[in-house]
């Protein structure tokens, strides 16, 4: 499965954007994304935020869960306390889509079903992990609200996060 993580701040500025691929069940952690689709993943990610602020208004949770889903590509949230959006695209590989549907999907991996609760929870996990990335991150003197940010310890938690959950 391929995953693009993007950090949308509260203007709908990018503060940060990471692409990576599965580490579970064998993977090379690399996004599979196809070369005609990659230029998409940011279009996709922010047209979900219109979503994103229907939602946030209806629920008192900060994990939105899988909000939008665009042909193959499944988009999943979490806000902060800031409105500070971490938004997940993933994609699972083209063969796996047709393999959900078999009865044996509760049983599936990660990488198989986008929408399973085994999926889900390892999204939230992520998603908190770099969540507390984020607040510590944040908490730098030298960061102002919206700033990108570009930190190298950051990339190497998120990536952390995600070879752990995803």
């Amino acid at each position: 499965m391929s995953y693009y993580f993007v950090i949308v701040g509260t203007q709908d500025n990018p503060l940060f954007e990471y692409e990576f691929g599965t580490s579970k069940a064998g993977g090379d952690g690399q996004a599979r994304f196809p070369e005609q689709a990659q230029h998409m993943n940011q279009f996709i990610v922010h047209s979900s935020l219109d979503i994103v602020e229907e939602v946030q208004w209806g629920t008192g949770q900060m994990y939105l869960k899988c909000i939008d889903r665009f042909f193959n590509n499944y988009v999943s949230c979490f806000l902060t306390g800031g409105n500070v959006k971490f938004m997940l695209l993933h994609q699972p590989p083209s063969s796996a889509v047709s393999s959900t549907t078999t009865p044996r999907s509760s049983t599936s991996t990660i990488a198989t079903n986008p929408t399973s609760p085994q999926t889900e929870e390892a999204v939230r996990a992520f998603m908190l992990e770099v969540y507390e990335s984020w607040v510590k991150a944040i908490m730098s003197p030298f960061y102002r609200v919206n700033m990108e940010v570009r930190s190298p310890v950051f990339r190497q938690r998120v990536a952390a996060a995600g070879r752990k959950y995803l």
